[in-house]
């Protein structure tokens, strides 16, 4: 339970910190902001490695550069989940994830 809370402290810190210095990325209060670092775990967990298998002759091909749009697309589905988490677009999302 502790590890849980840990990483739920860290992924919202690192949601707020990508919040306030990436342009497009707003998150509007901290439930929010705990709600989305929720939903980032469980997408992570859940939804990326289905992802990342089906991508992989991309990710293959590029050398491995394709898993940033995988972390992108992940970070941009818990901003559709949420309604106080905005991204401006593809970039923002990009830069959001990274």
């Amino acid at each position: 339970m502790n590890g849980f809370l840990l990483r739920l402290l860290i992924t919202a810190f690192g949601l707020w910190v990508a919040s306030a210095l990436v342009p497009g990325v707003s998150i509007s209060g901290v439930w929010t902001l705990i709600f989305a670092a929720l939903w980032l775990g469980i997408v992570n967990a859940v939804i990326r490695p289905i992802a990342l298998v089906l991508t992989f002759p991309f990710t293959l091909i590029t050398l491995g550069l394709f898993i940033l749009i995988v972390n992108a697309a992940m970070f941009a589905l818990v901003a559709a989940l949420l309604d106080g988490f905005r991204l401006s677009g593809f970039w923002s999302a990009l830069m959001g994830a990274l």
